[in-house]
């Protein structure tokens, strides 16, 4: 297992090279002069060229790429122009919104959609089958910002359930973080039970058709041990590979929710900082993200060891 780690780990660092070099990309290949655009229509030359000097611009593109790669090797993503506080600093303080917003939505995602997949394969070509493919349909076809906007109304403005904006953090309670939190994860949560329950009904599907399986009900065994047992855990492997999909999808559906449930998280903090023209903040922004991302699909690689050595490479 050790083994196989480092070699996920090595097959990693390219990946990750990659990634930052499309960072640092994203400031030079914007039309027109970054500089002017941070410093405003009205800004002086004067004022232009210290921005310039300050992004490191007046300099050579190998220059400037050399001196970004020589400072993420020392930890240093930059520093924010709106903030006035470090990269790593800004997204240390918003990102447990975003992980507490996605690992809650990932927490309702799972459950459900598993049962629901599992239940519309196993009484497939029926109108139980119908109705949650139908279901899952509408989950993945609905608008989140919409779903979001009449969640506010119904939830909070009509029924007075739970708060209609801001987050409270875990340190004042689980009940006010729960409540905070619940209804913008519940909405995220939609899209990701919709694909789940399509996924996990294809995984089954595949596997209820096995030999295995019939001959697993013609030795007596009961349903629920031949399906909970035998089948599903057959179909972990697909299982497992969309939720290392929707767990990045939640990160980068969190842009939606955060804004409309006017979430102090990492989503929000990008809209602000592309609206301010923050470039820097929104580099260093989209390479934690991308580092994070490549990671979730490191621990997909481990966990199919995990669940099924079959997949283990020699």
């Amino acid at each position: 297992m050790i083994r196989i780690v480092a070699v996920k780990l090595l097959q990693a660092v390219p990946v990750i090279l990659i990634i930052s070099i499309l960072a640092f990309l994203l400031l030079s290949l914007l039309p027109g002069d970054p500089a002017m655009i941070i410093a405003g229509d009205q800004a002086s030359p004067a004022a232009i060229e210290q921005v310039r000097r300050q992004l490191g611009l007046d300099r050579s593109f190998l220059e400037q790429l050399g001196i970004w790669l020589f400072n993420l090797a020392r930890g240093n993503f930059g520093s924010s122009l709106i903030l006035n506080q470090s990269v790593l600093s800004a997204v240390g303080e918003r990102l447990p919104v975003t992980l507490s917003l996605a690992a809650l939505s990932i927490g309702f995602t799972i459950p459900v959609g598993v049962f629901l997949g599992s239940l519309a394969a196993y009484f497939r070509r029926t109108w139980i089958d119908s109705a949650v493919m139908t279901v899952a349909l509408l989950g993945v076809s609905i608008p989140a910002f919409w779903i979001a906007i009449l969640g506010v109304i119904l939830f909070s403005v009509q029924l007075g359930w739970v708060p209609s904006s801001g987050f409270a953090p875990i340190s004042q309670g689980v009940g006010r973080w729960f409540a905070s939190m619940a209804l913008p994860a519940l909405i995220l949560s939609l899209f990701q039970i919709g694909f789940l329950a399509r996924m996990t009904r294809s995984a089954m599907l595949d596997v209820l058709s096995q030999d295995y399986i019939r001959t697993a009900r013609a030795k007596g065994l009961s349903e629920w041990r031949t399906v909970g047992k035998h089948a599903l855990r057959n179909a972990l492997i697909l299982i497992i590979t969309a939720t290392g999909i929707l767990l990045s999808a939640a990160i980068g559906g969190s842009v939606i929710i955060e804004q409309v449930f006017a979430l102090p998280g990492i989503g929000r903090m990008v809209v602000q900082a592309i609206m301010a023209r923050d470039y820097p903040l929104v580099q260093g922004t989209m390479l934690i993200l991308g580092f994070t991302f490549v990671m979730i699909n490191l621990i997909v690689d481990i966990l199919y060891t995990l669940a099924d050595p079959r997949v283990r490479h020699d």
